[in-house]
Formats: C-alpha cells, sequence, structure tokens
C-alpha cells in the first residue's frame, strides 16, 4: 500500500506516522509577544471561545516562556489561562511542553514536547503549531485579519506540513475573519 504523504518545501514529504518536524531554529526573543488565533483544529479546552482567541508569550529565562491564552466566550465573557512553556529541544528552541496548573494530563512543568513549531514566517509574522501526532494544530498570526493570498499560503503549509485542512477550522475575530469554516474551503 502506497504511503500519505504531503510534499514539504525542498520537495520532501510529511508522512502522517512520522511526528510533526520542528523548523529548524526558533529564535525565541522574536517568537515572544503576542498572537491571534486564525484558526486550529477544535480542541476540547477551547470549545467555549466564540471569538478572538489569543495567545501572550514572555521569555521567564533560558529554558522557560509564560503561557497566558484568553478569548471571548460564547456568553461574551473573558476567558482565560496562564501556564509555562519549557524548551524540550535545545538544539532548535522549537520544541516545547507546554503546561497549565491544574488540568488534567498538562499541570507538570516537565514532559514530552505537545507544542512543535513546524512553519514559521520569516518576518515572524505567521506560525504554524501543533502536537508531535497532528491532534492539535494552530494557525497563529501577529494581525487579527489576513488576505485571501494569505489564507492560500496558511492551507499549504498546514498541508505540507501532513494535516488535513478539512479539520482545521478558522477562529473568528473582530477585525478578521467572522465564520468558522474548514480551512479547505477557503
Amino acid at each position: 500500500m502506497p504511503a500519505h504523504s504531503a510534499p514539504l518545501q525542498g520537495g520532501t514529504s510529511a508522512e502522517l506516522w512520522e511526528p510533526l518536524q520542528p523548523v529548524e531554529k526558533l529564535d525565541v526573543e522574536r517568537y515572544v509577544g503576542d498572537w491571534y488565533q486564525l484558526a486550529a483544529v477544535p480542541q476540547p479546552f477551547n470549545l467555549m471561545c466564540a471569538k478572538d482567541t489569543q495567545a501572550r508569550y514572555e521569555v521567564l529565562d533560558a529554558s522557560n516562556v509564560s503561557v497566558r491564552n484568553t478569548c471571548t466566550t460564547w456568553a461574551g465573557d473573558q476567558s482565560g489561562i496562564a501556564g509555562n512553556a519549557r524548551v524540550t529541544d535545545t538544539q532548535s528552541s522549537a520544541q516545547l511542553h507546554v503546561s497549565f496548573p491544574g488540568v488534567p494530563f498538562q499541570d507538570g512543568l516537565d514532559g514530552p514536547p505537545n507544542y512543535v513549531v513546524t512553519y514559521i514566517a520569516d518576518d515572524y509574522s505567521w506560525a504554524l503549531v501543533g502536537d508531535p501526532l497532528r491532534t492539535s494544530g494552530f494557525v497563529l498570526s501577529r494581525s487579527p485579519a489576513v488576505d485571501g493570498a494569505g489564507w492560500s499560503e496558511i492551507r499549504r503549509v498546514a498541508e505540507s506540513r501532513g494535516y488535513n485542512a478539512c479539520t482545521i477550522v478558522t477562529s473568528p475575530t473582530t477585525e478578521g475573519k467572522k465564520e468558522i469554516q474548514p480551512l479547505c474551503t477557503i
């Protein structure tokens, strides 16, 4: 039976049984700051988020980054959670273990990588992150809105990293896309 794969930059392919690959080198100092979630593979912990899902990262020390995720709920309230991201791969700095106190299976500071930066734009304007098995995936952007060409690039990159673009859905933002739709339809 032929292997299912998706092409990556440079002509290689992302084999679905292989872990999600990190970028070669992540500049953590450039990566920290505010990000808007433009699309994601739906996760139980963010189903209450109706719009304006954001993440703020700040360097704590050489191995740790603080994480603060917020969103507007379907009831119009603000929801948020704070945690820690610990670098697990010092060579690339692009694989981290993210933990949130009190969250089952995610409350320990140490553990295997569950946050892999698999794509970062040259200007650090947007990124694609996920877990090694691709059960999660998040399109993060410095801007709350992208144009049609931007969405095409996001879809191409997601598919090149082995994601099914129909499992990634847009995350509404006040200044950007208002509706929820599968990335494969954009």
